[in-house]
């Protein structure tokens, strides 16, 4: 990828075999410094969405390499933003849910959806704290970087809990963020297995100095 050195509204990134073009808002810095105080409740709806993650680069090349384990599977993706990872399982075949908390997001990801050709995934408007999505009725999911407030824990595992089938699995990519540690030591507690399935250090879409390292969990019952 072609690091940049300066906000772009369209994204061209390369993964997965072929290029993916994505549309966003303004950068982060930008929609922050234009948030009023109505806008920081006590959700703090921060625009996190508008910029891709390297989190998501490596779920999306994970879900191209298990392609079998996804095909025709009702999958699950949690806080979609831009909707890349979504997008890549649906052109891959995977039956997928999208959810965001910030409707921007979404219709940014529907977008993008469209600009890429791929089948729409069901974009949905969700808080994990209030699933709108039946018990048990998810065979995947995953996340890219949704672990980044000690608060967001045990919802999560709630939300896990609530979603998948017995035997489903989910994928979490994080950026050695202090509380993912929080976050697994809930899991060994619920009965739930954690296994890193790897370590990569990948590149950011703006360019620094070094590359960012990303673990990739599978977590299952």
């Amino acid at each position: 990828m072609n690091q940049l050195s300066e906000y772009a509204p369209r994204l061209e990134v390369p993964l997965c075999g072929r290029t993916w073009t994505l549309d966003r808002a303004a950068d982060l810095e930008t929609l922050w410094e234009a948030m009023v105080d109505d806008d920081l409740d006590d959700d703090e709806r921060l625009p996190y969405w508008t910029e891709l993650w390297p989190s998501s680069l490596v779920l999306g090349e994970h879900l191209f390499a298990n392609k079998e384990a996804i095909t025709g599977k009702c999958c699950l993706d949690i806080g979609c933003g831009l909707g890349l990872t979504a997008i890549i399982a649906s052109w891959l075949g995977a039956d997928v849910i999208a959810m965001d908390y910030e409707f921007e997001a979404l219709r940014f990801a529907r977008k993008n959806a469209a600009l890429n050709n791929v089948p729409q995934p069901v974009w949905t408007l969700m808080d994990w704290r209030f699933p709108a999505v039946r018990a048990q009725s998810v065979d995947l999911m995953w996340g890219g970087d949704i672990m980044y407030e000690t608060r967001f824990v045990e919802p999560v595992l709630t939300f896990l809990d609530h979603c998948l089938v017995p035997g489903g699995r989910a994928w979490v990519a994080e950026p050695n963020r202090n509380v993912y540690n929080e976050f697994k030591a809930q899991l060994d507690k619920r009965g739930w297995m954690s296994h890193k399935l790897r370590t990569e250090k990948t590149t950011a879409i703006y360019e620094q100095p070094s590359k960012v390292t990303v673990n990739l969990w599978e977590l299952s019952r």
